[in-house]
């Protein structure tokens, strides 16, 4: 019989490879199969409720890191509160409708206008759920659970019919009018274009750059200091009223050699500009934020009756031109929504067939806009303004009909107004909790400062505005009628908005006081695709029984301040009085090793499916409680990699403890705690501790503080301590002794805690584990419940007696580590040490019944009184110490030294308490002998 047959070396089949590209999508099958997700949730019913409500991605391609990371993160939450005593089930949802899809179609050579517009929106939900199809087979494969069978779209009837009864409620309370905001204008069809009916081309077009002074520089400019701009449309001069820069950008204050005045420019835009306008050099004066310039002034460059307001606006950048854009509200999207969030109006000086009105001066009055760029200039040199002109070539959208240019003009739209109820969305912000902390004045100041809500769009694919006009052009906006749409899109979907004329939509008998002879008509608009989403609170949290309103929680990346959480609020608000969610989660981007911004033409994307196929997609989602999801996260191969070394460990650790209780039953074998030995009672309060910790990083979504308790735990508590000193007694010690029960109490504990806790993150691995887990009484895992901190008594006075030795035995390695130097050992086993222990020092030993010499790992242990210490001790930090050669002969069987080694003559090898062992457990060894 050989030496090694008398250990318990433990064995496992849980294998040390996960082959996760592999065994993945099969365990995935198994939770299908099973019915797992609804399991969880039948076996909740009774719970309280938990709601996260998801954001709806587009359905527009496959999914890229993004998507993952969110989707992740939300199934992470709710695993987590599925097993932590609440109902929690998660409906994922698509945004449908919009511009993107019809751009496919067109592209794929469908042609809108020769075809009725309900038959193009046919088409359109076609590829709508070909692309929702897709993108549910790469969220499964993320291993995200949910009712995949009963998602919430968009375009589905009955969200249709609820996002109009929103739109009802708002128009009942007098929020929804009409205004004009600039869209695409074909002055060759004397018509506004959706998005959808232009196309581009490259055009030369003539920019200029130019001058404005400064009439109110809040005293940090001077009367004869310069705003530069630089236009690409010089009609719309005609009608500047601001100048728009970039809030974080730096402005410079410049004066070029022979010049008496003095010119605002981005910094970063001045070498490239300067050359233009002849400047060889210059004087810096002073520079400033663009945030600091907010709110000056300065001089139109020849109506002397108009004033142009410097603002602040998130458009502006360095790519081109001077920093500083010239800023036209009726003449341009970015132009009106900056114009509208600081007050100015939107001027209009070109007609419906493209010719200068006389609101654009005498100059010009009558001349075709495009006939207008020398005027300009003229104006602009006889005011001594002109600074330079060059050509540029750039796409330009065109009238696909006519292949004419288009220009952006300010035309009638509908509008939600936020002015009306501002202050009170801002009172409910205050009930909000948000993750990180900072999105709240995010999301307020973007409440405080954004203008009215545009919400009508000019295109085809989306819930149309349900909007009749009487016959003097009277907008009907009744909610009991827009009710009745409702009940109608619900019934039979919004196509039939398309396919009915107005008429038959109408109620039977339905008259208006502004149409006498009965004839009505109806908006053509859609709705802004932002209304869609932002009324899921009402289509899908308000529709579906499962569901509560307002949700727990919204989860979606930072972008949403001004998107989805931003609209969700408005509707809400406008509608019900509150807030649609009691916290809000939001997350940053994801960028390449370096820092940068992904992107395709970059070559520096990682595909979700890329990842799932070369490491496995536990390695994607360990990864992203890595990082500090409230900014920006690097991501990159290199990265990966490391998460998968992380995974490695974690998995190796899982593996350790699985196999060092396999004989181990606890059901019969488990001691209670106040039976454990020492050592493993003081690693149970430390399991205790990492369990709250980490159910509290759960419950505050801090979720990178989890991977730093995770790997913490595995490597210093577990790997560099515990799991080093078990060697001594689980492989050792005989099986069913009281010192290996008692390790394996623990190990069992460790892994039962460790393998509950990692499954939201982990769930792959975690249902590996749990296959291989003894006596468990549920199927998978995740039908498990959280560990709970158990009530361990009161421990602070064992806990800091802990504390004490382990700062004594922190002294003792560093003696081992000085020996080891000296080559007076090697391992840790070859030492015999002697300890001179002052009286509370070697009164925390005795206190706490320790076993000095095993958590030491040295093969003798003598502790002796301080003043015995000879004049050759080491000493370290307090504790003195001296270490020689352990003493005696090694055993073959424990690797350890011991000056018994043949007190039993039958196994002249070992040592008394092994023979003793092998004498109990192992009879035979005593016919066969023992064999190294």
């Amino acid at each position: 019989m050989k030496y090694k047959e008398t250990l318990n070396i433990g064995k496992t089949a849980f294998p040390m490879r996960g082959s996760l590209p592999k065994t993945e999508p099969e365990r995935q099958a198994k939770w299908y199969e099973a019915g797992l997700y609804n399991r969880r949730l039948a076996q909740n019913e009774t719970k309280p409720h938990f709601n996260l409500h998801d954001g709806p991605p587009y359905a527009n391609g496959n999914i890229h890191l993004g998507h993952a990371l969110n989707k992740i993160t939300k199934d992470i939450i709710v695993r987590y509160k599925n097993m932590t005593g609440y109902y929690a089930p998660y409906v994922p949802g698509w945004d449908t409708h919009g511009l993107p899809i019809e751009q496919q179609l067109t592209k794929a050579g469908h042609d809108r206008k020769s075809m009725p517009k309900a038959q193009w929106r046919d088409l359109a939900k076609d590829f709508a759920l070909e692309q929702v199809a897709k993108q549910k087979a790469d969220f499964k494969r993320l291993g995200v659970l949910g009712d995949w069978d009963h998602p919430y779209l968009t375009l589905q009837p009955e969200f249709e019919a609820a996002q109009v009864r929103v739109f009802g409620k708002m128009a009942g309370k007098g929020y929804i009018y009409r205004g004009a905001k600039p869209v695409y204008w074909s002055w060759s069809s004397e018509s506004a274009l959706a998005e959808a009916e232009i196309e581009y081309h490259d055009i030369d077009s003539t920019s200029l750059f130019y001058a404005n002074r400064v009439k109110d520089g809040h005293g940090l400019l001077d009367g004869d200091t310069y705003f530069v701009v630089w236009t690409t449309t010089p009609f719309t001069v005609t009608a500047s009223r601001g100048i728009t820069v970039g809030p974080d950008f730096e402005y410079s204050v410049v004066q070029p050699a022979g010049d008496d005045r003095k010119f605002v420019v981005a910094t970063d835009l001045l070498e490239t500009v300067a050359p233009k306008f002849g400047w060889e050099s210059w004087s810096t004066i002073a520079t400033y934020k663009g945030s600091e310039l907010d709110k000056m002034t300065a001089y139109h460059p020849w109506d002397e009756n108009a004033e142009e307001l410097v603002m602040n606006g998130d458009h502006v950048t360095l790519d081109s031109g001077t920093g500083l854009v010239h800023t036209a509200p009726g003449f341009g999207e970015d132009d009106y929504n900056v114009g509208v969030k600081y007050g100015l109006k939107a001027d209009v000086t070109v007609d419906a067939k493209g010719y200068m009105t006389a609101e654009a001066g005498p100059d010009f009055e009558g001349k075709f806009y495009d006939d207008v760029t020398g005027i300009v200039i003229k104006k602009l040199q006889a005011a001594n303004l002109f600074l330079a002109k060059e050509k540029i070539t750039h796409s330009y959208p065109f009238d696909w009909r006519t292949k004419k240019p288009i220009i952006w003009r300010a035309v009638p739209q509908w509008f939600a107004s936020v002015e009306k109820f501002r202050q009170q969305i801002l009172d409910q912000l205050e009930e909000v909790n948000f993750y990180p902390g900072w999105g709240k004045k995010r999301l307020y100041n973007m409440i405080r400062d954004r203008g009215d809500w545009v919400i009508s769009r000019q295109r085809v694919w989306g819930v149309p505005l349900p909007i009749f006009y009487a016959e003097d052009g009277t907008a009907i906006l009744d909610e009991g009628l827009i009710d009745h749409v409702a009940s109608l899109f619900e019934k039979y979907g919004s196509n039939y908005w398309f396919e009915h004329t107005a008429k038959e939509i109408l109620p039977e008998g339905y008259t208006n006081e502004h149409s006498p002879n009965g004839e009505f008509t109806k908006e053509e608009d859609i709705m802004d695709v932002w209304f869609d989403s932002g009324s899921s609170w009402n289509g899908v949290l308000r529709g579906r029984k499962q569901l509560d309103y307002p949700a727990d929680l919204y989860l979606e990346g930072s972008d949403q301040y001004r998107g989805w959480f931003n609209s969700s609020l408005i509707t809400s608000v406008a509608t019900m009085g509150k807030a649609p969610y009691k916290n809000l989660l939001s997350q940053g981007f994801t960028l390449d090793g370096k820092g940068n911004k992904m992107s395709k033409s970059l070559g520096n994307t990682i595909s979700p499916d890329e990842v799932a196929e070369q490491m496995g997609i536990e390695i994607l989602r360990l990864w992203t409680i890595t990082v500090d999801t409230s900014q920006d996260m690097p991501v990159s191969q290199e990265i990966l990699k490391q998460v998968s070394e992380s995974y490695r460990k974690v998995r190796n650790t899982l593996r350790f403890l699985l196999a060092n209780t396999s004989d181990f039953d606890p059901k019969t074998n488990a001691l209670d705690f106040k039976d454990l030995t020492a050592h493993d009672q003081y690693f149970m309060l430390r399991l205790n501790d990492f369990v709250r910790d980490i159910r509290a990083d759960y419950d505050n979504y801090q979720f990178n503080e989890i991977f730093k308790r995770l790997i913490n735990f595995v490597n210093v508590d577990l790997s560099a301590f515990y799991l080093d000193i078990a060697k001594d007694v689980v492989y050792v010690e005989a099986p069913d002794s009281l010192a290996r029960r008692s390790m394996q109490t623990v190990f069992y504990q460790t892994l039962l805690a460790l393998t509950k806790l990692l499954l939201p993150v982990l769930p792959h691995t975690a249902e590996e584990v749990w296959e291989y887990l003894p006596k468990q009484d549920v199927d998978f895992a995740y039908l498990s419940e959280m560990p709970e901190v158990q009530d361990l008594g009161d421990t602070k006075e064992m806990m800091a007696k802990w504390s004490a030795f382990m700062n004594l035995r922190s002294a003792a390695n560093k003696g081992l580590e000085e020996a080891r130097s000296k080559d007076l050992i090697g391992k840790n086993s070859q030492a015999a040490m002697t300890l001179y222990l002052t009286a509370d020092q070697k009164q925390v030993i005795d206190d706490l019944g320790l076993d000095a010499r095993l958590l030491l790992m040295v093969s003798q242990l003598d502790i002796e009184a301080a003043e015995k210490a000879p004049a050759d001790a080491e000493e370290f930090d307090g504790v003195k110490m001296v270490v020689e050669h352990a003493r005696g002969g090694v055993s073959p069987r424990d690797r350890m030294y011991h000056e018994d080694l043949g007190a039993d003559s039958a196994f002249p090898e070992l040592s008394k308490h092994e023979a003793e062992i092998i004498r109990e457990y192992y009879p035979q060894a005593l016919e066969e002998g023992l064999e190294k």
